[in-house]
């Protein structure tokens, strides 16, 4: 399964930001849907996730951001508003298959000035 992630960039605190991650297989084959950060020296933390229509997001980001898909496009969204700088990370998408297999995407920069 090939992941391409776009949306980031550098945005001012407060701001917002829609990240977007397209798959290449079929989304019937999906069983979870995520959203990863790793902030410079930091180790990756789970943001956001989705499996069977339900979400769990970190608590650091609860009430901000939200996971989302659509199913036709093969692609999982997460939109983040009310940007603060320490959301500044490289955010990865995951996926993980019916059959146990688990895939990332290649990582998007996200940059939140104060």
């Amino acid at each position: 399964v090939n992941l391409v992630e776009s949306g980031g960039g550098l945005v001012q605190a407060g701001g917002s930001l829609r990240l977007s991650c397209t798959a290449s297989e079929s989304t019937f084959s999906i069983n979870v849907r995520a959203w990863y950060r790793q902030a410079p020296g930091g180790q990756r933390e789970l943001v956001a996730i989705l499996s069977r229509g339900s979400t769990a997001y970190a608590a650091a980001v609860k009430g901000r951001f939200t996971i989302s898909r659509d199913n036709a496009m093969n692609t999982v969204y997460l939109q983040m508003n009310n940007l603060k700088p320490e959301d500044t990370a490289v955010y990865y998408c995951n996926v993980a298959l019916f059959d146990g297999s688990n895939y990332w995407g290649q990582g998007t920069q996200v940059t939140v000035s104060s």
